[in-house]
């Protein structure tokens, strides 16, 4: 393994303001993140804005829940400590880009998903799913010859978004069913509806549904406190399969579950599904529905990753869930928010940077002309990775108070739009890039220390170790999976 890049300074102490602040957002105790030891790694993840603090916070309070919950059903007095790498945190924001199958590099990006001159400004679009494509293309007139005409796809998409004002295409494309938003500065986001609600919303949101007795795992904790406990996952790239994935780090039983005629694709299920399993259901049909019950009535959790609304069809609001699984602790994960005009709109990380202001933020200082820049981007998707730890983590702190606090049904609520709120105006941490627009120095930043390989039905993958870890040395959380992703949507709907 290489070395890692930057030099090492150990640290840690109860005056860290991200994780203090991250911990009182989860609703836990103050003393604990004392238990927190950061080992900094200037420069890495650079940026105009603390991004690199916001991922040591999120990471570290993750692992402070996961320790919190193993103590408390075990029984022990004593939270054990938490150690947080930058490098391996950096690494692990990173995973997306770092997965490699069989040698080739993941595609993150689709074609139609960039930044796009207007007659007035720029927008960003996302089309990496097909529907998603398709809507967008729809939305504005246009063919879609497929995939193989990408080229030429481009050119008449940018001709024709060019002769169009970033807020028509916006509602355009939004009264389609697709995914466009106008790439905005902080000062007119926060001239927006939905930047107020936002505002408004916890960092974690938590809300007690009944007075539930928490569900019984069934088995010993394990080294990381979860064996027993089982998960259904119904989330997408990239913050709820991290979330996810994650508990499954800790001995969950997860299983994915998709829709047949969507299922994921194929880097971001090699990345985001890493020892969990996988299946396909039709929640729309009566055997689907019907197999669904069956995985509900021996689940102790259940996550989702859909707009506020989407899934309540289906019997899958969080009073539903809990009045037919007394006990159960629900995760939701939103772009936008429970609250205000945005809230039922589709989302991901890179459009919340868009609209939020962190595009211009991120795009540097004008050109001697006075020319401002095409828009820029977070060096990761750290809204994406950053919420699912803070769900991962609000998750595990539901579960420690069903048993150490108050009992009852629980449901947990993050939004990327939220973490971009903390990330611009509250996390008190500095930047890792000078006012001239140059990172602090720190060298090339080596991942391989953090990196392993395994075989599995995807053939040889090579991913990313978790960064959430805690405990005493020889006795510490665990520190890979047990096991690779399957191949997608090949794993029966059952419990195993």
């Amino acid at each position: 393994m290489g070395a890692a890049s930057g030099p090492v300074v150990p640290g840690g102490s109860p005056a860290q303001p991200g994780p203090a602040q991250a911990w009182a957002a989860l609703g836990g105790d103050p003393a604990l993140p004392g238990r927190i030891r950061r080992e900094r790694r200037p420069g890495l993840l650079p940026s105009a804005l603390p991004v690199l603090d916001l991922a040591s916070s999120t990471v570290s309070v993750c692992a402070l829940a996961a320790a919190e919950f193993l103590a408390v059903r075990t029984g022990s007095e004593l939270v054990p400590p938490v150690e947080t790498d930058d490098g391996a945190v950096a690494a692990a924001f990173l995973s997306d880009r770092l997965v490699r199958t069989d040698g080739r590099p993941p595609v993150n990006f689709a074609p139609l998903s960039r930044f796009w001159p207007v007659a007035d400004g720029w927008v960003r679009t996302h089309a990496n799913y097909p529907h998603h494509r398709a809507r967008l293309l729809a939305a504005l007139g246009l063919p879609d010859p497929g995939p193989a005409e990408d080229e030429a796809t481009v050119g008449r998409l940018a001709a024709e978004l060019a002769e169009r004002s970033a807020h028509e295409v916006e509602e355009t494309v939004f009264g389609a069913g697709g995914l466009a938003v106008a790439v905005r500065t902080p000062d007119e986001w926060a001239a927006h509806p939905q930047c107020a609600a936002v505002a408004r919303l916890p960092l974690v949101g938590s809300a007690r549904l009944d007075t539930a007795a928490p569900l019984d795992p069934g088995a010993q904790a394990g080294p990381g406190g979860l064996a027993g406990l089982r998960v259904l996952d119904l989330t997408r790239t990239i913050a709820g399969p991290v979330a996810t994935r994650t508990l499954a780090l800790l001995g969950a039983e997860v299983l994915r579950i998709d829709a047949p005629d969507r299922p994921e694709l194929v880097d971001a299920h090699a990345d985001g599904d890493l020892g969990k399993r996988s299946t396909l259901l039709d929640l729309s049909s009566r055997s689907g529905q019907a197999t669904f019950e069956e995985l509900l009535s021996g689940a102790h959790l259940v996550v989702t990753g859909y707009r506020p609304g989407a899934l309540d069809r289906f019997g899958l609001a969080p009073e539903s869930l809990a009045d037919r699984r007394p006990g159960l602790v629900v995760g939701q994960l939103s772009a936008w928010g429970t609250a205000g005009p945005w809230q039922r709109r589709r989302g991901f990380d890179s459009l919340v940077q868009a609209a939020t202001g962190i595009s211009r933020i991120e795009a540097g200082a004008p050109d001697e002309a006075g020319t401002d820049p095409a828009p820029g981007a977070l060096p990761a998707q750290a809204l994406d990775h950053a919420t699912g730890y803070l769900l991962a983590a609000g998750l595990l702190r539901a579960l420690s108070e069903q048993r150490a606090g108050t009992a009852g049904s629980r449901v947990v609520r993050v939004a990327l739009a939220r973490t971009a709120h903390w990330l611009l105006h509250d996390l008190p941490s500095e930047p890792t890039v000078e006012p001239g627009g140059a990172p602090v120095p720190a060298g090339d930043f080596d991942p391989s220390p953090w990196l392993t390989e395994a075989d599995g039905p995807l053939g040889r993958l090579r991913y990313v170790l978790p960064p959430v870890r805690f405990g005493s040395p020889g006795s510490a959380g665990p520190a890979d999976w047990s096991r690779p992703p399957g191949t997608a949507g090949a794993d029966p709907a059952a419990w195993s």
